[in-house]
């Protein structure tokens, strides 16, 4: 590859003023010697450096997307969903994974804005009274002066523009599918505590059992297939199941379904098992859950990046989806 030193010797100009006309930048330049450098620049096949371009310009074509756990089936979803969009234009989706900590996720936009990164995706939920939150906040802020726009897709204790899903409705209406189908007594997995993605979907199935006059069992959990396993060993060790179980998310449910079939359970015969997201690995094994739009999330984020935080605060719609694990009580 040509380098500024080859362009500036075929053009007959300095190496400075190369890289000024190559990197757009402002320093004034006569015409005929940005003509010299452009035909030079092609002759030779000359590709400027995209961070060159970025210190010069203050900003990159960068689209960082930070995720609670970059293994976890939702965030990928919606990191296809912002790549899908932003890799049309010429734009470089970066992942970072913060494993759901602030101090993770702050040193993930310390790098970002360090990049001059078009705009970050925040594609998880904020903790409830976090701590380091005034700090995340700061950085955020100081991104958004520097011309970067900031998109959240789940809810954040700093502003920002939002693509969401309504957590505490999905929540609500599985559970409402699983009274309708006769079962009584149910039990949900929680998520992380703290979350607000966790608060609220119990919030949403607490709701639905109260509006009901059912029985609610819950249990501690997590976001991931070990969470579900270890409450499905719970149940079985207590020698009582509940007539269904809904999960925190997708992830969950598939740990409580393996883990209950290993132990014998009929599934949905002696319980249904329902969970929210709807991720690929739900379909694969049948499982009833929530729809949630995690694609559209993603492509709306980038859009809103790429033109400029245009469009404001959106919820999209979600969608029930009753398959194999959950069936009417006999």
């Amino acid at each position: 590859m040509a380098s500024l030193a080859d362009i500036s010797r075929r053009a007959g100009v300095s190496i400075a003023t190369a890289s000024r006309v190559l990197n757009g930048s402002s320093h004034p330049v006569s015409d005929s010697t940005r003509e010299r450098v452009l035909e030079a620049a092609e002759e030779l096949g000359y590709r400027p450096s995209e961070l060159a371009r970025a210190l010069v310009k203050r900003t990159s074509r960068i689209v960082g997307v930070i995720v609670g756990d970059i293994v976890d089936p939702y965030f990928a979803e919606i990191a296809r969903g912002v790549e899908d969009v932003a890799a049309r234009v010429g734009h470089l989706t970066m992942v970072c994974n913060a494993d759901r900590q602030p101090a993770a996720e702050l040193a993930h936009l310390g790098v970002l804005r360090d990049y001059h990164a078009a705009g970050v995706v925040f594609a998880g939920s904020g903790y409830e009274d976090e701590a380091g939150t005034a700090a995340l906040r700061g950085m955020v802020e100081a991104l958004q002066a520097a011309g970067a726009i900031v998109v959240a897709l789940a809810a954040r204790d700093f502003a920002c523009p939002s693509v969401l899903v309504d957590n505490r409705a999905a929540a609500r209406e599985v559970t409402e599918h699983l009274l309708g189908l006769g079962h009584r007594r149910i039990a949900f997995v929680q998520g992380p505590p703290g979350l607000h993605t966790s608060s609220h979907r119990l919030e949403g199935f607490e709701a639905a059992i109260a509006a009901a006059g059912a029985e609610a069992v819950t249990f501690p959990g997590g976001f991931e297939y070990e969470a579900g396993d270890a409450a499905a060993a719970e149940l079985l060790s207590r020698g009582e199941l509940p007539d269904a179980i809904l999960a925190v998310n997708d992830e969950v449910a598939i740990g409580l379904l393996t883990g209950l079939r290993r132990g014998g359970v009929d599934v949905p015969g002696q319980v249904s098992v329902a969970g929210i997201d709807d991720t690929r690995p739900a379909r694969l094994v049948d499982l009833t859950s929530v729809s949630l739009p995690l694609h559209e999330l993603g492509e709306r984020a980038a859009r809103m990046i790429l033109e400029g935080g245009a469009g404001g605060d959106v919820v999209l719609p979600h969608r029930l989806v009753p398959r194999a694990t959950t069936a009417a009580r006999s």
